[in-house]
């Protein structure tokens, strides 16, 4: 996701290396860059060629401080404005109303129904709701049967009603329904086309109408680029929607979307669709993206999602077990499912900053751990609790068992080593502190 346009950013601010101050000339190539930059990037031509008057007319209005170079001032103002390209500010779903509706609309294969089972599930474990999912695509039976399967993943209800096919009255009913059950969000699916119709428009206008939803979510694919803005924008013009979601972010995407859409319709992007997980769904932060385009990481989406999967009561335990140098294989094993459930590890690692570049070219695979997790699950309970017990024909024998050979056991159990004495070290602070100070000290 933004590789491209990082790498072409990047190229077009060193253009300014060296310069003692930003001049009408010497930025002149930068903003070409610039421009051509986001073009490659399907950023539509007219928010392009605004975009870099814009960051012109504050750079030259700008006094670069001696302490700041020329090149890292233009870094800092194109960080602004592409935040502003993208809203400015994290604009959250209004959950207001008893129950909150929710009204999803998209076309065919943009991942509408994939993204109501996520929204119930992010709903429903951050922050604390019930939500009713509605199958509101008549036409389609295995849409229909694919939100049964998300809402049984989920632990969500999902309304249907076989052979109604007037999406209207079903609607109404699942909201009498979430009603009389105590749901207090109901997420109602809709039909899409290949393409844009008049039938479906009408559709959807009806479907609004009769059940007055509290918010109307546009679900677009992001790797359609300059086609996803367009459909946004007839979508508005008749559903007048409260926000956008862009879903495959994570795939071979070049951003145009999320940087153009906010300027065409005037709309937040409200989530982004990072994976196929039901756990691969963010709040879009336009700051945050700003600074995983600019190849500057995000430290707080990693710490938020790191949060996410932090159990105190399990911390507190592990505590203990560090304290009396009493971890083991399960508790090793337990840190890695934790991990696992934050999200695809290339997302994770590119939130590093100064990470994104060198994960460019390196592909992790999301089964990275399975090698780790078959050595360990093919150890005995007696082995897994008191790792030295791993003596020579042990360790043939979990080699043996888990498919792999005896140099990667051997490898597993010097890393769970390195790694018991460094989480010993981080828990008791005196250690820690005095390490501190030795590094300070040389």
């Amino acid at each position: 996701m933004f590789e491209n346009l990082n790498e072409k950013l990047e190229r077009s601010f060193k253009l300014l290396k060296g310069q003692g101050k930003i001049t009408e000339i010497n930025i002149a190539e930068t903003l070409k860059e610039v421009r051509r930059a986001l073009l490659d990037a399907d950023v539509n031509f007219k928010i392009a060629k605004t975009f870099t008057e814009n960051v012109k007319t504050i750079a030259l209005g700008q006094d670069v401080l001696n302490a700041v170079k020329p090149g890292q001032m233009m870094v800092k103002i194109v960080h602004d404005e592409l935040a502003k390209l993208m809203g400015g500010t994290f604009v959250d779903i209004n959950l207001k109303g008893s129950p909150t509706v929710i009204l999803i609309a998209g076309l065919q294969g943009s991942g509408k129904t994939t993204f109501s089972g996520k929204l119930a599930k992010m709903l429903k474990s951050k922050k604390g709701r019930h939500p009713m999912l509605v199958a509101g695509d008549v036409y389609r039976p295995a849409a229909i049967e694919q939100l049964k399967i998300l809402g049984e993943q989920v632990g969500v209800p999902v309304y249907t009603e076989e052979g109604n096919m007037n999406p209207v009255k079903i609607a109404q009913s699942a909201i009498r329904e979430a009603k009389m059950k105590g749901y207090d969000v109901v997420i109602v699916d809709t039909a899409g086309r290949l393409a844009i119709d008049q039938q479906m428009m009408n559709e959807i206008s009806a479907v609004k109408d009769a059940i007055n939803p509290h918010e109307i979510l546009f679900v677009v694919d992001a790797m359609t680029g300059q086609d996803a803005v367009n459909t946004a924008k007839e979508f508005n013009d008749r559903l007048n929607f409260d926000g956008v979601v862009l879903t495959k972010l994570d795939g071979d995407t070049r951003g145009g979307a999320a940087l153009s859409i906010r300027s065409v319709v005037e709309k937040p992007i409200k989530f982004v669709g990072t994976g196929e997980k039901l756990e691969a769904l963010d709040n879009f932060h336009p700051e945050r993206m700003a600074d995983r385009i600019l190849g500057m990481g995000d430290i707080v989406s990693l710490v938020e999602k790191a949060q996410e999967q932090f159990d105190s009561e399990e911390a507190r335990r592990l505590q203990k077990k560090l304290a009396k140098n009493q971890f083991n294989f399960d508790d090793f094993l337990k840190q890695i499912q934790q991990i696992k459930k934050m999200g695809n590890l290339k997302d994770l690692a590119s939130m590093i900053p100064g990470m994104g570049k060198v994960m460019k070219n390196i592909d992790i695979d999301d089964d990275a751990f399975k090698h780790i997790e078959a050595i360990i699950k093919s150890m005995t309970p007696l082995e897994r609790e008191n790792p030295s017990v791993l003596n020579g024909s042990r360790r043939k024998r979990v080699a043996d068992g888990s498919g792999t050979n005896i140099q990667e056991v051997n490898r597993l159990i010097k890393q769970f080593d390195e790694t018991s004495k460094m989480m010993r070290m981080v828990s008791q602070g005196k250690n820690l502190n005095r390490m501190m100070g030795n590094m300070r000290t040389r």
